[in-house]
């Protein structure tokens, strides 16, 4: 990363303070309103490519049935996809809630695990999944890449890479360790406001001073950007 840890640090923190402005992305919220892992777990399953708000009501009817993962055996793969339609890919993630109790029965004596490598083992558990739940539901330091880290980063001028996954690897190496438990919630939050993936809102930005992206807009007149010599 080319740019210093202070600087990180600052944007990191302008980030936090936005953060409390703008509506808790709906993972975090669930682990607020009941400290519960497994619920934790469900609800970023369902959460993969789903707007929040409709995560939010799919895991609200889906909790009024189902309390711990034993309750998931109650229910047919049907009913599943009844109860969390029209999250995206809701008959896949059917299928991956109905298989869930057993797996956990089998790996991990029905506990949710802590460790990232563990929770991948779990089905429809990425790795983007499982560093979240690491991260939220058991405050492990995760680093937990989704499509809005990964633009954000690459925006900023910080990263040069082509997938999420490289992201991750990157961050592991050079991203400051302290904030790994909570930047995701920061960023994915500042992605859904602010830096949009078309047409984002250059202009209301509180970090834009640091933007490769702003100071190639503004024919590289950025002051942070130009210092740390990224363009």
């Amino acid at each position: 990363m080319k740019a210093e840890s202070k600087e990180i640090e600052s944007v990191y923190k302008i980030l936090a303070d936005e953060f409390k402005i703008h509506r808790t992305p709906v993972v975090d919220l669930i682990e607020v309103q009941t400290k519960d892992p497994f619920k934790v777990l469900v609800t970023t399953i369902l959460s993969a490519r789903t707007k929040d708000e409709i995560t939010a009501a799919a895991a609200k009817r889906l909790f009024e049935q189902v309390k711990n993962p034993q309750d998931l055996n109650r229910l047919s793969e049907n009913e599943l996809q009844k109860l969390i339609y029209p999250v995206g890919f809701y008959r896949a993630k059917a299928q991956h809630l109905k298989k869930l109790p057993a797996a956990l029965d089998e790996h991990f004596g029905g506990e949710i695990p802590q460790d990232v490598d563990e929770l991948t083992k779990l089905p429809g558990v990425g790795r983007k999944t499982a560093n979240l739940v690491a991260a939220v539901a058991f405050k492990k330091p995760a680093v937990c890449v989704d499509v809005h880290v990964h633009r954000i980063f690459n925006r900023l001028g910080y990263l040069k890479t082509s997938t999420p996954f490289e992201t991750e690897m990157e961050l592991r190496r050079i991203f400051p360790k302290k904030f790994w438990t909570t930047f995701n919630s920061y960023f994915v939050s500042f992605g859904q406001h602010t830096c949009l993936p078309v047409k984002p809102k250059c202009g209301q930005c509180k970090i834009r001073e640091y933007c490769l992206f702003f100071a190639i807009l503004n024919n590289g007149i950025n002051l942070h950007c130009t210092a740390r010599n990224c363009t």
